[in-house]
């Protein structure tokens, strides 16, 4: 899933590629990624487009008076096409949920295409005049970039979920997934089972210090890069995370996984738990 750091490279690539471009066509390939219908999408063809932006997880594209908002989800990307089809996709075929064509001030007819990969069909397209009428927008917290050290010390403070949750909870802390929860846990070498209210003040500050550092150097890693190569560019910058079974960048153990039905995540037991092993969901399942 697309986080904050990936979010935030896409949105500087469209400010880059289409901010002062004029919306043409809207080619619609899946009609259930379209969460409103008042303003039409229509709407938004032959608008300026002059802006991009992220609020947490969601990307968004401002053209006239409307947004353009898409949160990916687990399986959705985006893909900018220099010389695009000129035919409509035909509907339900492949990945392709959405097509933006633009027009350039130089003169170039290039498009956005928003995909979407697997079964489990959960990305979302809303076309608003305010941002806040997303309501997972609405629900927002602070972000993850410019929340204040205070501001997170309150936040844990104010939560019984333990650290992993708290940390993935958009309406605690907006921008962080799975991903780059289990990165800055590793760097803070805590648990990800600890309980977030029983923190103490070094820790918060360790913990806050390491969201910092993975964060932005994860944004810098990702500025300039192109939303072909963004994927690439998470995968290689992670310590633990997806890198069950090799060997910890710290200590050299191996990195180990907890796993639930759809997801799981990753953690180094020596550096993080004091050689605990953290209870594996679907292994207990088998053993029971």
């Amino acid at each position: 899933m697309p986080e904050l750091p990936e979010v935030e490279a896409l949105a500087g690539f469209l400010r880059e590629h289409a901010v002062g471009a004029v919306i043409g066509r809207i080619d619609i390939a899946a009609l259930s990624v379209l969460k409103t219908f008042d303003p039409p999408i229509t709407e938004l063809q032959g608008k300026d487009v002059t802006d991009a932006a992220r609020f947490g997880k969601h990307l968004a594209l401002r053209a006239g008076d409307l947004w353009l908002i898409t949160h990916l989800s687990r399986g959705g990307w985006l893909r900018w096409v220099d010389n695009p089809s000129a035919a409509p996709p035909k509907p339900g075929k492949g990945p392709l949920a959405l097509r933006i064509h633009f027009f350039t001030p130089e003169g170039a007819t290039p498009a956005v295409d928003v995909t979407e990969a697997g079964t489990k069909k959960r990305l979302a397209v809303w076309v608003v005049r305010d941002p806040a009428q997303v309501a997972s927008i609405a629900r927002l917290g602070p972000d993850a970039l410019t929340v204040t050290e205070l501001e997170f010390a309150e936040i844990l403070g104010g939560t019984t979920a333990r650290l992993k949750t708290s940390l993935v909870d958009q309406s605690l802390l907006a921008g962080i997934g799975n991903a780059y929860s289990d990165e800055i846990l590793h760097v803070a070498k805590l648990s990800p089972f600890a309980s977030s209210s029983k923190l103490e003040p070094d820790a918060v500050a360790t913990l806050y210090a390491a969201m910092r550092s993975v964060l932005s150097d994860a944004v810098s890693r990702s500025a300039g890069q192109d939303a072909a190569r963004l994927k690439g560019e998470k995968r290689s910058g992670m310590r633990v995370h997806a890198r069950t079974g090799l060997p910890c960048p710290v200590c050299g153990d191996p990195v180990r996984e907890v796993a639930y039905v759809d997801r799981s995540f990753q953690y180094c037991a020596t550096c993080q738990t004091a050689g605990k092993i953290l209870a594996d969901r679907r292994m207990s399942r088998l053993l029971k």
